[in-house]
């Protein structure tokens, strides 16, 4: 069963220790840069994955103050634990989560690097409609909450 858990002061250093595989790491920051920038980013929410009680991934996503949508920044699963639809179960979650949400909005943004064919995949099988390519060169991929 997947769950989402606060990342806090007894889990952050096994969420630190989580990596994409070697050929993805240049896809995505490391968790501990994620878990740093999160304590500077007011209304944004970081979260540990996980499988039953096992740590499989980390998420970060809240509320982004430029366009006032929510934005999920973060999004990986460990190496380990690739290939079993969690990554999937994962991202239904975070959209529950943020479909709940006070202060929602009715979109949630996505963005990542365009040669990210797994990132693609996961995002599209999740609902996730790609909408171009950013200023900044990241897809940027757009879910509307019904």
């Amino acid at each position: 069963m997947i769950t989402l858990k606060a990342v806090d002061k007894s889990n952050w250093e096994e969420c630190a220790q989580l990596k994409p595989k070697p050929e993805q790491k240049r896809f995505i920051v490391s968790n501990l840069f994620s878990i740093a920038e999160h304590q500077f980013l007011d209304g944004f929410l970081s979260k540990a994955i996980y499988n039953d009680n096992v740590m499989i991934g980390f998420t970060m996503f809240g509320l982004d103050p430029d366009d006032g949508n929510y934005w999920v920044y973060r999004f990986m699963i460990d190496e380990r634990f690739q290939g079993f639809g969690h990554g999937y179960n994962a991202m239904l979650l975070v959209i529950d989560e943020i479909r709940k949400a006070s202060d929602r909005t009715d979109v949630i943004m996505i963005g990542y690097k365009p040669d990210n064919e797994l990132a693609r995949k996961l995002y599209r099988k999740s609902g996730f409609r790609e909408e171009g390519i950013s200023p900044w060169g990241e897809m940027l991929a757009k879910y509307r909450i019904p």
